[in-house]
């Protein structure tokens, strides 16, 4: 909104609000008698007044719209991160949280690398993406979660000829606020931890 045209619209409001408070004035003296045309002046200026206040209502409302929108843009949040470490990461008896723990970036810290799972710090649609490598001794399985619901996945068979696999998916979230999502490593499968191959990024694309 332009700030000027707001400043004009609030003088032309207090210039008339004078000079129909001067038209009362004299209404109210007597000079209606000698002037004919005075209250119908004071009408016309009573709906002009009526006008500009609608329109400086208006202009407060776009004001506030364009305050939440420019909050809203300001919001950054990015993270990407590498498992770290210099090894194969599991099998486990159990499903385990993939944890990475050498952080590339995370602006707006919504991603935990003592955990392994980000949170979301408000409702909108996100976007997520995981790669890992693996080698072909034992099988890779893969799930990205939200909260505690399978989104995508991404597997490997046991290979006995390949020495090395590699596997990632992506997908488009909307998150409400506090939600988690994070990858999730099946039970009695591997991926292979370092700081260059497995690795989890995320980012929002915005608000809703």
């Amino acid at each position: 909104v332009n700030m000027n045209f707001t400043f004009c619209v609030l003088v032309l409001l207090s210039g008339l609000t004078l000079v129909q408070s001067v038209a009362e004035t004299e209404t109210s003296a007597g000079s209606q008698s000698c002037c004919p045309g005075l209250s119908l002046f004071h009408q016309e200026l009573s709906a002009v007044k009526t006008k500009l206040e609608a329109v400086e209502t208006q202009l407060k409302e776009t004001e506030s719209q364009l305050l939440v929108l420019k909050e809203k843009e300001a919001l950054k949040v990015v993270f990407s991160a590498a498992t770290g470490g210099n090894g194969a990461i599991g099998p486990f008896s159990q499903h385990q949280t993939l944890v990475f723990r050498t952080v590339i970036t995370n602006i707006g810290s919504a991603y935990n690398q003592h955990s392994g799972v980000f949170v979301a710090p408000v409702r909108g649609i996100y976007y997520f993406a995981f790669y890992y490598h693996a080698s072909g001794l034992h099988p890779s399985y893969v799930h990205l979660m939200k909260n505690s619901n399978i989104v995508v996945l991404s597997s490997d068979q046991q290979t006995v000829n390949d020495g090395a696999d590699n596997g990632g998916n992506a997908a488009l979230l909307e998150l409400q606020q506090g939600d988690q999502v994070y990858l999730q490593l099946v039970a009695n499968n591997h991926v292979w931890g370092n700081d260059y191959h497995t690795t989890f990024s995320g980012f929002l694309l915005h608000q809703v």
